[in-house]
């Protein structure tokens, strides 16, 4: 199995997973003409996506997906109160799981589970490669660590985790009182900290890569996230790869799963010009 991150931040997140057999996104926070030139960037056509799993119905992941659904045949995969939250969906094919739950597309166990934030029934997800047995946790989105999320990443071979901001940043930066009060929140974004904290817990000898998510541009930037997450898993004898996404760069191809399944390749980062 191989992971791309299509581009993560305040402006769009999206992910694309891809097996020899079916490929699927988790999240379309762009709209479907940059979507398509992230694609292209992975060597993707729209057309082979089978399914978009929509974590939450903000405009940063769920942007394009209703467009992209009806211009390229997808079905989106959500809870039902993302769905509510989403009525132009009417017309695209949907598959309605439950918050923690599970359902197969395609070559891919999807497993859902529930997370604290701001939006209506949101989720992460857990995939699972059917064929290969190799699994991805994509968490991010989240406002405190609860012992379900803790528990369900478990025997990961990749880990996409939310190190939204830096705390000292955060009090330092331009964002008045009230908006740091709902980012510091329990149903907002996880710090570089608590990224830190929840990663080190999750650190097993097949845990071979780390990848940092949805930093903001405000009060975070990839050096420090990488740091002070970093420290974390020293402290946890991580021997793996740690890499940060970005909002304007797709970073993979990353290969999911033991070397027996896959050979491991250097995730790159490629600058588009959008």
């Amino acid at each position: 199995m191989k992971l791309w991150v299509l581009g993560s931040g305040s402006s769009g997140n999206a992910i694309l997973l891809e097996t020899a057999r079916s490929r699927i996104l988790v999240d379309a926070g762009f709209s479907p003409r940059v979507l398509k030139q992230r694609l292209a960037v992975a060597g993707v056509s729209p057309k082979s996506i089978e399914a978009v799993v929509v974590t939450h119905e903000h405009t940063d992941h769920a942007k394009g997906a209703a467009a992209a659904a009806r211009k390229w045949g997808w079905t989106i995969v959500s809870t039902a109160g993302t769905r509510m939250m989403c009525p132009d969906w009417v017309e695209a094919k949907t598959i309605l799981t439950p918050r923690k739950s599970a359902v197969v597309v395609g070559d891919f166990h999807l497993e859902t589970v529930p997370v604290s934030h701001d939006a209506n029934e949101p989720i992460a997800v857990i995939v699972t490669s059917i064929g290969e047995g190799a699994r991805a946790g994509i968490v991010y989105d989240l406002g405190h660590v609860t012992e379900t999320i803790s528990r369900a990443l478990d025997k990961l071979d990749i880990l996409v985790i939310e190190a939204n901001h830096d705390e000292g940043m955060l009090r330092a930066g331009p964002y008045p009182p009230s908006v740091q009060a709902r980012i510091r929140g329990k149903f907002g974004h996880l710090s570089n900290s608590d990224a830190g904290k929840l990663a080190g817990g999750s650190i097993h000898s097949g845990l071979n890569n780390i990848v940092l998510a949805h930093l903001s541009e405000e009060n975070n930037t990839p050096r420090v996230a990488l740091n002070t997450v970093g420290d974390s898993l020293r402290r946890g004898r991580f021997k793996g790869r740690l890499t940060a996404a970005s909002q304007g760069n797709v970073v993979g191809p990353i290969c999911v799963g033991p070397p027996s399944v896959s050979t491991q390749l250097a995730p790159v980062q490629l600058a588009l010009g959008l």
